[in-house]
C-alpha cells in the first residue's frame, strides 16, 4: 500500500479494527513492522548512533493497542533496538520519558488516535527535542516503504513502567507551587476519563495530594469508549462531566482526551471551562507569572478573548489552525526575543513554555489546582479569574465541503475573492495580523461581530466561524455573507444558506 496515506501532519494513523462500514484495516501487522523499521532507521540517522538505542512504546486504552504495540516492538528489537514496553501510558508521559533522568530514552513510540472512533489507531514519536514534525514522519514512511535495515543484530524488549513516575513529577510541582504536602485536602476534584489513559490522575495525583475524588467516571480503561467519546470539545462529554460536578457538588471536574494531550475542566458554578475560556484562565495565570508574555492561540478565537489578554497586560497572537502551527509559532517568537509562554488552541491542545511546550492536558490541569489551592489561602476563586471574559452571545460553525478532487486551489481563490470583497463593504472591516484564511469584522449595523473563513488542514472543506455580540447577529453576519457564497457552485454551502434566512 502506499504508506503516505497514513500520514496525518506530525502523527501516523489509520483503520486498525473492522467495525465501521466502509473502512478497512490499513494499519495491518505488515504496515506497523515497516514503520517500526522505519522509525529505528530515522532514530539512527538522527542521532548518529550506530548501536545501543533505547527507546519506549506506550499505548492507551483502545483495543487494537496490544496488537500494535506487539507489532512494532518486534520490527524495532529486530532492528537492534532495546524496547521497553511501558503498557498503558499517556502521550505527554511518553515524551517526558526522553527528558527525565534515570530514563532518558533516545526516542519514545506512543500508540494513539486521540479522540477518533474505536477502530482507529495511529502512532506519535517523540525524542528530547519535542513530537516529530511533518518531515520526519514522511522519512518515516519513505523509509518503511523500502527495504533498508539497519544490519545490526537482534535488540531485545523489556517492561517498564513510567506513569508512577510521571505522576510524581505533578505531584511534586503542585506541592513545591504550594508549599504543602497536600494541599487539594477539603477539596472535591471529580474526573472524567471517557474510558482513555487519563484514569491514573485519581490515584497517582489527586489522592496523594489530598482531594476527595467521589463522583468520578470512567476512569478504567475501554477501547470501546462505551459512555461517550473522550473529547473535551464533544458535547456529550461535556454534558457528563457537568452533571459528575452538580451531584458531587465538586470544587473542579476534569476531563480528558483518550490519551491525555488534551484536557478540559467544569468549575464548581457548573460552568464549562473549555475553548475560550480555559484559554483565558490559562492566559490570567500566566501573566501573572510572566508579565507582559505573548499568548499564540489558533485562529478561531474571540474577540472578547483578545480584549482579556490585552487588558491583563499581555499580547494576544492569533496564529492558524492545527496544535503544531501554535507550537511552532510560539518557539518561534521565543527564538526572536519575545517572550510567549502559552501556546494553546481552542480544541484544548496547550503547551507551555515552562513544560518544554509539550501539549499536555494533565500539566494544565495542575496549573488549574495549583491556583484553586493558592485561592483559597489568598480568598479568591477559579470564577473570579475571567468574571471579566466578554463572551459571545451567538458562535456558529459551517464546513462547507469542497466538491473537488484537487480542492486547495477553489478554496483559495473563494478566500482570495472574499478577501477582496470584504475590503469593499460597508460596515466591514478585515482584521490585522491574520495568518489564515480571511478574518472580517462587522459593526453593530451588519451583526455586530465577525467571521473567518479558512482552508482545511488535510480536507476538502473550508470551515467558516461566525460569532456576534448580539442575539440573532450570526444569522445576520451569515445573511451577508450568502449573496457572496452562493456564487460558487462547488460549494456546498447549504447549511449556512438555509441559517441565513
Amino acid at each position: 500500500m502506499d504508506y503516505s496515506k497514513l500520514q496525518n501532519g506530525s502523527d501516523i494513523r489509520g483503520v486498525a479494527l473492522e467495525g465501521i462500514e466502509g473502512q478497512h484495516i490499513n494499519l495491518t501487522e505488515t504496515a506497523c513492522k515497516d514503520i517500526g523499521r522505519g522509525f529505528a532507521l530515522w532514530l539512527m540517522k538522527k542521532t548518529g548512533k550506530k548501536s545501543g538505542l533505547k527507546v519506549a512504546v506506550g499505548r492507551d486504552s483502545r483495543l487494537s493497542g496490544p496488537a500494535l504495540c506487539g507489532w512494532i516492538c518486534e520490527a524495532m528489537v529486530a532492528q537492534g533496538l532495546e524496547v521497553t514496553d511501558f503498557g498503558m501510558a499517556s502521550t505527554p508521559a511518553m515524551f517526558m520519558a526522553t527528558v527525565t533522568e534515570g530514563y532518558a530514552y533516545d526516542g519514545t513510540v506512543m500508540i494513539t488516535a486521540s479522540h477518533l472512533p474505536f477502530n482507529r489507531n495511529g502512532f506519535k514519536f517523540f525524542t528530547a527535542e519535542g513530537g516529530l514534525e511533518k518531515g520526519d514522519i514522511k522519512e518515516i514512511l519513505t523509509f518503511a516503504a523500502g527495504n533498508e535495515t539497519t544490519g545490526l543484530a537482534a535488540g531485545k524488549l523489556i517492561s517498564g513502567e513510567f506513569m508512577d513516575a510521571y505522576a510524581g513529577i505533578l505531584c511534586d510541582k503542585i506541592r513545591a507551587a504550594t508549599g504543602e504536602d497536600k494541599p487539594l485536602d477539603g477539596f472535591r476534584i471529580v474526573v472524567d476519563a471517557g474510558n482513555g489513559a487519563g484514569g491514573f490522575y485519581v490515584d497517582k495525583v489527586l489522592k496523594p495530594l489530598g482531594a476527595n475524588t467521589e463522583g468520578s467516571r470512567y476512569l478504567d480503561p475501554d477501547g470501546s469508549f462505551p459512555n461517550h467519546i473522550p473529547n473535551p470539545e464533544d458535547k456529550t462529554a461535556m454534558e457528563a462531566i457537568t452533571e459528575s460536578v452538580k451531584l458531587a457538588n465538586a470544587d473542579l471536574g476534569i476531563i480528558f482526551d483518550t490519551d491525555v494531550d488534551r484536557a478540559g475542566a467544569v468549575l464548581s458554578d457548573g460552568s464549562e471551562l473549555n475553548r475560550n475560556r480555559i484559554i483565558a484562565m490559562l492566559s490570567a495565570i500566566l501573566l501573572r507569572e510572566y508579565p507582559g508574555t505573548t499568548i499564540v492561540t489558533d485562529s478561531i478565537t474571540s474577540t472578547g478573548l483578545a480584549k482579556f489578554i490585552e487588558a491583563k497586560g499581555g499580547i494576544h497572537h492569533r496564529f492558524k489552525r492545527g496544535y503544531r502551527n501554535v507550537i511552532n509559532e510560539s518557539i518561534r517568537l521565543n527564538a526572536q526575543g519575545q517572550d510567549s509562554q502559552l501556546a494553546i488552541e481552542t480544541s484544548g491542545h496547550g503547551a507551555l513554555k515552562e513544560n518544554y511546550f509539550l501539549d499536555d492536558g494533565a500539566y494544565l490541569v495542575t496549573k488549574l489546582l495549583i491556583e484553586l489551592a493558592r485561592g483559597r489561602k489568598e480568598g479568591y476563586t477559579l470564577e473570579s479569574l475571567i468574571a471579566e471574559l466578554e463572551e459571545p452571545a451567538e458562535s456558529v460553525e459551517f464546513r462547507m465541503n469542497i466538491l473537488l478532487e484537487d480542492f486547495k486551489p477553489y478554496g483559495q481563490q473563494v478566500i482570495d475573492e472574499l478577501t477582496a470583497y470584504a475590503a469593499k463593504q460597508p460596515g466591514w472591516s478585515l482584521a490585522p495580523s491574520n495568518f489564515e484564511g480571511v478574518r472580517v469584522n462587522l459593526d453593530e449595523a451588519h451583526g455586530n461581530g465577525w467571521f473567518l473563513l479558512r482552508l482545511s488542514l488535510h480536507d476538502p472543506l473550508l470551515p467558516l466561524n461566525i460569532e456576534s455580540n448580539s442575539i440573532g447577529g450570526a444569522k445576520k453576519i451569515a445573511g451577508e455573507l450568502s449573496s457572496f457564497i452562493a456564487n460558487y457552485d462547488k460549494l456546498d454551502a447549504q447549511k449556512l444558506l438555509d441559517f441565513s434566512k
